[in-house]
C-alpha cells in the first residue's frame, strides 16, 4: 500500500469505475485520492476527522442485500467510493485504509464488530488507540462526531481486528489477542480484492 503523496489509483481503474458507475464514481475516487496525498495533518486526531467526514458526508448507507443481492459483503474502498454506497462495515474498511495510508500506525486503528444496542443489530466501526492503554475513539457511519467509547455506551463491543491480529473485546479496553484476522474469510476475500484495485 502506497501512502501519502506516493499513493495513487490506477487510470485503468478509474475509467472502470467511471464506465460502470459514472463520471460520480471517478470524482469520489480522485477526491479520495487526493485528500490522502495532500494530507498535512499534524495530527492523528486531525487525520480522523478528516477521514471521518469525508467518508460519512459522501457516501450514502445501503444496505448489502440491496446493493450486491448478499447478505454480507465487504467492499474494497474503491467499490465503495465507486458505488457512493455500503453498508457499516464498508465505511470502517474504508475509514482503517485511509487512515493506514495517511500515516497513522496500524497499532494504533482497528475495525470494531460491536452491537448496536438503540438499534438492536450487529454494526461495524473503526476505532482508534492513541496507546495502548488509551480508551479508543470511535469512527461511526451513523454518528458524525468521533467520541471516545465511554461516550457510546449504546455500543457493546464483540471483538477488534488490523492486518495485525484479532482481539476478543474486553469492557472498552484494548481486548485479548485471539489470533489472526487472516481467520476472518471476508478479511482474506477482501484483501485479495484490494490487490485487484492495486491498492
Amino acid at each position: 500500500v502506497f501512502t501519502g503523496e506516493k499513493f495513487h489509483i490506477d487510470r485503468k481503474v478509474l475509467q472502470k469505475a467511471q464506465e460502470k458507475y459514472g463520471p460520480e464514481a471517478m470524482t469520489r475516487l480522485v477526491s479520495w485520492e487526493e485528500l490522502i496525498r495532500q494530507d498535512n495533518s499534524t495530527t492523528d486526531r486531525e487525520k480522523l476527522q478528516k477521514i471521518n467526514s469525508f467518508f460519512n458526508k459522501r457516501i450514502v448507507f445501503v444496505n448489502d442485500i440491496n446493493l450486491y443481492g448478499v447478505e454480507d459483503y465487504w467492499a474494497t474502498p474503491v467499490e465503495f467510493l465507486s458505488r457512493g454506497a455500503g453498508d457499516c462495515e464498508d465505511y470502517a474498511i474504508a475509514k482503517y485504509f485511509s487512515l493506514k495510508m495517511m500515516g497513522v500506525a496500524e497499532e494504533k486503528i482497528r475495525i470494531a464488530y460491536v452491537k448496536s444496542l438503540q438499534y438492536n443489530m450487529f454494526h461495524m466501526v473503526m476505532v482508534y488507540y492513541s496507546n495502548p492503554g488509551a480508551e479508543p475513539l470511535i469512527l461511526d457511519s451513523l454518528v458524525d462526531s468521533i467520541k471516545p467509547a465511554s461516550e457510546r455506551r449504546d455500543l457493546l463491543p464483540i471483538f477488534t481486528f488490523n492486518g495485525a491480529g484479532l482481539w476478543l473485546a474486553h469492557e472498552r479496553g484494548q481486548g485479548k489477542l485471539a489470533g489472526k484476522s487472516s481467520r476472518l474469510a471476508a478479511w482474506n476475500d477482501l484483501l485479495k480484492r484490494m490487490t485487484e484495485d492495486g491498492i
